[in-house]
């Protein structure tokens, strides 16, 4: 993996986050966001702006991939390289809350 992507990506933005974990299925712009609204509970609601602007820099990052159009929308999908990072994020993440409840993260 590329260092400038991991120093780019890790740690994510919330918003990055729940995009990046919700194209494990192929999904367009606005499925995504109505999963992560459903996912959080509307705490977390993501803008077009916000939306489409990470679609594409992670489309150029190669982190997703463009699948199909359907109906005139956007399929993208997490690439290897994406499910990576995805990974790394998921263990970090688990870090930290394993550290916030005192367990050992050596376990």
């Amino acid at each position: 993996m590329d260092s400038r992507i991991r120093r780019i990506y890790v740690p994510m933005t919330e918003s990055g986050f729940y995009i990046l974990f919700c194209l494990q299925q192929s999904q367009h712009g606005y499925g995504i966001s109505q999963q992560v609204r459903q996912m959080t509970g509307g705490a977390l609601t993501i803008s077009a702006g916000t939306m489409y602007g990470t679609l594409s820099k992670m489309e150029k990052d190669g982190l997703i991939a463009f699948v199909r159009e359907e109906e005139k929308r956007k399929l993208y999908q997490i690439t290897e390289l994406g499910q990576e990072i995805l990974t790394l994020e998921l263990h970090r993440i688990e870090r930290l809350y394993k550290n916030s409840k005192g367990e050992n993260v050596n376990e």
